[in-house]
């Protein structure tokens, strides 16, 4: 097992389409699945709304904006697999998700590392990285559509 998943998507659309659509919390919540009507995605504040996913309805998309440099890097925390509304997850240690843009032939290679599983409790850190690992590999499918038919 590692500590960290990475991906990567080479999607055929401009740096600052696809920058906008990871940086702006609505169009994040479009193709992620997730209500993030109204929030903002800044350094220090918190994102929140419902996940908009079929059987995920009950769960809360809570992230911290840790970093954002435009057209380059954005970067945020979360509870990894935070799934079952019966577990309190607020006080475990959240992993970090970073996504980073760089022109690439005709378009933008997108990659995203999340880091920070050696930290997750035990328990549950092997289906939090499993989960997250397909999961990433589906969202990456995802964005590419959405920025694709989108622009």
């Amino acid at each position: 097992m590692t500590d960290r998943i990475e991906r990567q998507v080479h999607i055929r659309a401009p740096r600052s389409r696809v920058w906008h659509a990871i940086s702006n919390a609505e169009e994040y919540g479009r193709w992620f699945g997730a209500n993030l009507q109204g929030q903002v995605f800044a350094p220090g504040q918190r994102a929140r709304g419902p996940i908009t996913i079929a059987g995920y309805e009950h769960v809360v998309f809570d992230v911290i904006i840790e970093r954002v440099e435009p057209e380059q890097l954005m970067a945020f925390r979360w509870h990894p697999y935070a799934v079952d509304a019966a577990i309190d997850y607020s006080k475990e240690e959240r992993t970090l998700v970073t996504f980073t843009l760089q022109d690439v032939g005709e378009g933008t290679l997108l990659k995203v590392v999340e880091s920070g599983f050696d930290k997750v409790p035990p328990g549950r850190r092997m289906e939090a990285f499993r989960m997250n690992s397909g999961g990433w590999e589906g969202q990456l499918r995802n964005i590419d559509r959405h920025v694709s038919t989108a622009s």
